[in-house]
């Protein structure tokens, strides 16, 4: 069977030929003389092998050996707990900036743990837009500020990397290395590697280390982030950070993220223009807010949306169904959609509307 062009918003598509180095090492990886599923984590193959995953990292985002890298499971709804079980201290509140359905969910979790403060929401447009960072209400006992740059289900995106006054935790799960990244404004980034940087059951943490000195003492042990910065503290999930390794390296290959960042808004106005060229198609996101990951859109009527996923179908175009929160169609090209599957995408758009219009 041909390969299909893949919109799925996650698990995401992977770059073809990472994929096709990793079927030719399946069986024998490198020197192990066995798969790289069967090796120990405490082999030397697999400690070179997060090693230079690791410096892929820090070569892409500019960073030194004051970050520590983190190779976590539970994917990022774990790290909704986790970053308010570490920094949400007492006499501290978390602040959260409420841009859709997962930093909800984020808010939420943090409530668990402590004393919590909106200090922005986009929910009165349903989530259509990203709140301007010059309103946001940023309390005075602010642990840190919370975003998630990037909103799959209804396709926003921070623009940049705003500046609060105080440490940000960012969930960046759904454009991690989309773009350049201002690391300075950031004390913690988690993101699930399943978007943009490998397949799912990885979850990767890049945390400062003068972030870390504000843990207090007293967590469960798998929890405490100090855990898993000073030693491989039990098995890491070695076949999804081996296929992190092949994507950094091939993100690499194409430049800086300021390359990947232009291929991206290469990709995504294809489609905003197709959009916005008529009324048949209505773009979800506020124009300032459009998402390079995730371009959601509605047509006129609901039994148009479920003729059009079907047709795209039939013409290898998958997984475009739009979240139930929105409705419509979603299209995530991520890293590793090939520009011609954007192109093939905006032209059955195209062909639909003249059809159907």
């Amino acid at each position: 069977m041909d390969r299909v062009f893949n919109f799925s918003a996650g698990p995401g598509t992977l770059p073809a030929a990472v994929l096709e180095e990793a079927r030719e090492e399946m069986l024998v990886y490198k020197d192990a003389g066995a798969s790289v599923m069967e090796i120990s984590h405490r082999s030397p193959q697999y400690t070179e092998l997060a090693e230079t995953t690791r410096q892929h990292f820090r070569d892409l985002l500019g960073i030194g050996h004051d970050w520590k890298i983190l190779f976590l499971q539970g994917g990022a709804s774990l790290q909704f707990h986790q970053t308010a079980l570490n920094f949400l201290t007492a006499g501290a509140v978390g602040n959260y900036v409420v841009t859709g359905a997962w930093a909800e969910k984020a808010l939420a979790e943090a409530a668990l743990i402590g004393e919590i403060h909106t200090s922005a929401s986009s929910a009165d447009g349903n989530h259509n837009h990203i709140p301007d960072p010059d309103s946001w209400d940023v309390s005075d006992k602010a642990a840190y500020v919370h975003i998630t740059s990037n909103n799959t289900i209804f396709g926003t995106q921070f623009a940049g990397d705003p500046d609060p006054g105080v440490p940000m935790i960012c969930d960046a799960s759904s454009d991690f290395l989309s773009r350049p990244i201002d690391m300075d404004k950031y004390g913690l980034i988690y993101a699930g590697a399943q978007k943009n940087i490998g397949p799912a059951g990885v979850t990767v943490v890049l945390v400062k280390d003068s972030f870390l000195d504000r843990i207090p003492q007293g967590l469960p042990t798998l929890m405490d982030y100090r855990t898993h910065a000073s030693k491989l503290f039990h098995t890491p999930p070695v076949f999804a950070v081996y296929m992190v390794e092949k994507v950094l390296r091939w993100i690499k290959q194409g430049g800086d993220l300021s390359a990947m960042k232009q291929r991206n808004d290469e990709k995504a106005a294809l489609l905003y223009e197709r959009i916005d060229i008529g009324d048949f198609y209505r773009g979800h996101a506020l124009t300032g807010s459009r998402s390079n990951m995730n371009v959601t859109f509605n047509l006129p009527t609901e039994q148009l949306e479920g003729q059009f996923v079907a047709e795209a179908k039939s013409h290898g175009l998958v997984a475009l169904k739009g979240h139930r929160s929105v409705g419509g169609i979603r299209a995530s090209i991520y890293n590793a959609c090939p520009r011609k599957g954007v192109e093939a995408l905006a032209s059955f758009m195209s062909d639909f509307e003249k059809q159907n219009g």
